[in-house]
């Protein structure tokens, strides 16, 4: 295989990922529909009303995609949270990340 064909297979590899990686985003304004069960703990927008539950707000989307797929598959231990996620799919918890991650978050005075 010639330099300039190798280079072209590597560009085409490199635009399917930034493809891909784009296409797979949750979409906020849908989360936010999803997101009535997670209020009751986490608060409508994700700022906790209790220093008990994590705030979800300003999260980073991959961070939140990445724990609610924790507890669904076990690897992180929660019974309340194994529950909740149970039901959703990988779609669900894309959602429901971009929106929390849309959200402002608590600020830490300085």
């Amino acid at each position: 295989m010639s330099a300039a064909a190798k280079l072209r297979l590597l560009l085409l590899g490199a635009l399917v990922a930034v493809c891909t990686s784009v296409a797979a985003k949750g979409d906020s304004e849908v989360g936010r529909k999803k997101s009535t069960p997670c209020a009751a703990c986490h608060g409508a927008n994700g700022v906790s009303p209790s220093p008990e539950f994590p705030n979800l707000a300003g999260q980073h989307a991959d961070y939140l995609e990445a724990a609610m797929k924790h507890y669904k598959n076990g690897k992180r231990k929660n019974p309340i949270m194994q529950a909740q996620v149970a039901g959703l799919t990988p779609k669900d918890m894309m959602d429901l990340a971009a929106f929390f991650a849309t959200q402002k978050g608590l600020h830490v005075k300085r």
